[in-house]
């Protein structure tokens, strides 16, 4: 067995063990200091009941929670020292997007792709060399190499799968959404009250999004830009249109429940569309599994019973 995927591994637990050296001798006694914090604060709130334990209530977290993420974290925030602004930048925006801004950061991904890349390239590598493959070094590095850039930019795909998925949802509630934002109106409600009465009663991607609108405002922020900053977040053309419509009409005076109304009706149009351009890509769609896997069998089928009349007539004429 040769000794260069245990020298890998070697190396790897090394480099893991130099870096939460340097991150704990930079940050000396933080730990003990935030428990000691963390238990006063505990104690304050707990003021005539039983006192909290931190060690309970850090016991009471999942494992992934008390454990992983903070070494993630942690190799996140090494991490993201050696990228570039603009690739910071993008992902932040791919998180925005995506929905997931308040559940995960920039650092976790940026941690992910770091395991990544070591996992992933790692793990092909010492598997190509405890098989029995007499491969060149250079050809399982490079292969090693190419599975490394695949565990890199997973986590890139990930996002842009979310995004998607999220784009759809929304587009597809939007209509629906305005109408019950038109009826609200028409009822007496204010737009806002509108917002925060669909946000309360429905419970999807487009609600969450009015309810941080509703917040934002609530908060202090001019509701224009609220609504471009939701807009932002969603990255949609038909949300962008609904948001200009409405500040629009806010400031020259128009009914809001004709131009929610208006707005409802071109949103299920584009809908429509976008139904009848995917069901104008399914044939183009199915030409490769059809290609692959139905055309054979139908050649087979049509073909073999030809093929043994073929193969008697010849083996007839040759036996005469």
């Amino acid at each position: 067995m040769s000794l260069i995927p245990i020298i890998i591994l070697v190396a790897f637990v090394i480099t893991g063990v130099v870096i939460l050296t340097v991150i704990g001798i930079r940050n000396p006694g933080g730990v003990a200091g935030d428990e000691k914090l963390l238990q006063s604060r505990l104690e304050e709130f707990s003021a005539g009941e039983e006192p909290l334990e931190l060690r309970k209530l850090e016991l009471s977290q999942p494992f992934s929670e008390r454990v992983v993420y903070p070494i993630a974290r942690k190799l996140g925030t090494v991490a993201i020292r050696f990228t570039p602004q603009n690739a910071r930048q993008s992902i932040e925006k791919k998180l925005e997007l995506s929905g997931a801004s308040s559940k995960i950061d920039p650092t976790m991904i940026l941690a992910l792709q770091f395991i990544g890349v070591f996992f992933f390239g790692g793990l092909v590598f010492f598997v190509l060399n405890i098989g029995s493959l007499n491969w060149p070094v250079g050809r399982k590095l490079l292969i090693s190499l190419i599975f490394g850039l695949i565990g890199f930019y997973f986590p890139q795909l990930a996002l842009s799968s979310q995004i998607s998925k999220r784009q759809k949802e929304i587009r597809k509630a939007m209509p629906d959404a305005l109408d019950l934002l038109t009826i609200c109106v028409e009822a007496g409600l204010g737009f806002d009250a509108a917002m925060a009465k669909v946000s309360e009663k429905w419970e999807s991607q487009l609600s969450m999004a009015f309810a941080r609108v509703i917040q934002e405002i609530q908060l202090g922020k001019v509701r224009k830009d609220a609504l471009r900053d939701m807009a932002d977040r969603i990255g949609l053309s038909e949300m962008t249109s609904f948001t200009a419509a409405v500040i629009q009409s806010e400031q020259l005076g128009v009914s809001l429940s004709k131009v929610l109304r208006i707005q409802a009706d071109q949103m299920r149009i584009r809908r429509r569309q976008l139904a009848e351009e995917e069901a104008h890509k399914a044939p183009i769609k199915m030409l490769i599994p059809m290609g692959l896997l139905i055309f054979p069998s139908l050649m087979i089928v049509l073909l073999t019973p030809a093929a043994l009349r073929l193969f008697q007539s010849a083996l007839g004429q040759m036996f005469q």
